[in-house]
């Protein structure tokens, strides 16, 4: 049950200060996330795309310690504590291990997400056989096989207002109900969401629904040197790249980060693919070794649709040219070049 996760997840929390090891920094939003764990508090992890809210999510199930549930079940149904009509009519029950990871359980949220999706629905052949209202003929949703795990609710703003109302009455009422048919919601799990508060093409959470949720908020990187770590820890590791040129990139990425003229700013995973392409063409020109023209010829393809200037400055530049002028600015006609020119003819770079 919730308490038994939560008290699971109590005693990693008090003996290891960070367990969140696949997130670096973020030390603000971890704190946060165990405190309202703590309390069996549902959460939302608002933020930036590309900052590591899934990951930190999933972080969560691999805390998690592997449990006995029954064979086959698309509850998870524990054997002690049998929430599905099947498990509730059986005496004994074979079991297996269910990992902690395999306790996480996704959902993409999306403007044509249905309930059904969400819930579950009437299975017309079953309904047939053990008559329409019968718990018998009702196939689970997602939300049913997060049992004793975890739901992880990925862009729960991008749902339809109908979606957000039957997710609603599950939290407040613990009960289910499609169409006519009512489904009690026995089951046990830890709710985590994600919300971008910078995406406009999305539903707006209602404030009785956002009431049953606690927020933790999610920034990019705190620094440089954690920035630089992600980017070597993610990213694929094809050609050499020397640490000024990490720093440039990330420096670089950062830097677009701060600028004013920007609407949309460039997540980590724009640091990770200009690491990245820089690699590959430095493969494509026959060399294992990175050197500045790599970069320079992958920051628009890397950089052009993860950007977007503010309407002031977007029907006066292009974003491609925009890129070209901050880079040439801030990296080119500064120390930056200048100290790589240096590095290339004591062979460094060769």
């Amino acid at each position: 049950m919730i308490k038994m996760l939560s008290e699971q997840l109590k005693e990693i929390f008090l003996k290891n200060k960070d367990p969140f090891t696949d997130i670096l920094g973020q030390e603000s939003a971890k704190q946060g996330i165990k405190s309202a764990l703590l309390m069996d508090r549902h959460i939302i992890i608002s933020g930036a795309p590309g900052i590591g809210k899934t990951t930190l999510a999933k972080n969560i199930a691999k805390l998690l310690p592997g449990i006995e549930v029954v064979e086959g079940c698309s509850y998870h149904c524990t054997p002690q504590v049998p929430v599905c009509p099947s498990c509730k009519q059986k005496t004994k029950h074979e079991t297996a291990r269910l990992d902690g990871i395999k306790r996480f359980i996704r959902i993409q949220g999306s403007p044509d997400l249905t309930v059904e999706d969400l819930l579950g629905d009437i299975d017309p052949v079953k309904a047939l056989k053990f008559g329409p209202l019968s718990l018998e003929a009702f196939t689970p949703g997602k939300i049913f096989k997060a049992n004793n795990g975890i739901l992880f609710f990925d862009e729960l703003n991008r749902c339809p207002e109908k979606l957000q109302n039957s997710l609603l009455q599950v939290l407040e009422e613990r009960k289910a109900t499609i169409g006519a048919y009512d489904v009690d919601f026995d089951i046990r799990l830890i709710f985590v969401g994600t919300i971008n508060p910078e995406d406009t093409a999305t539903e707006k959470l209602s404030d009785v629904l956002l009431d049953r949720f606690d927020i933790v908020y999610m920034d990019y990187p705190e620094s440089i040197e954690i920035e630089k770590k992600i980017i070597v820890m993610k990213g694929k590791k094809l050609a050499n790249v020397s640490s000024e040129l990490l720093e440039m990139m990330a420096y670089f990425i950062r830097l677009l980060r701060q600028d004013e003229k920007l609407e949309k700013k460039p997540s980590v995973r724009a640091s990770i693919g200009l690491y990245e392409r820089s690699q590959s063409n430095a493969l494509l020109n026959g060399r294992k070794n990175v050197q500045f023209e790599d970069i320079k010829n992958a920051v628009i393809s890397v950089l052009s649709h993860r950007i977007r200037l503010k309407p002031s400055v977007r029907y006066l530049q292009s974003i491609e040219d925009y890129i070209k002028e901050q880079f040439h600015k801030n990296i080119e006609a500064t120390r930056w070049q200048n100290h790589l020119e240096e590095e290339q003819q004591s062979g460094d770079l060769r």
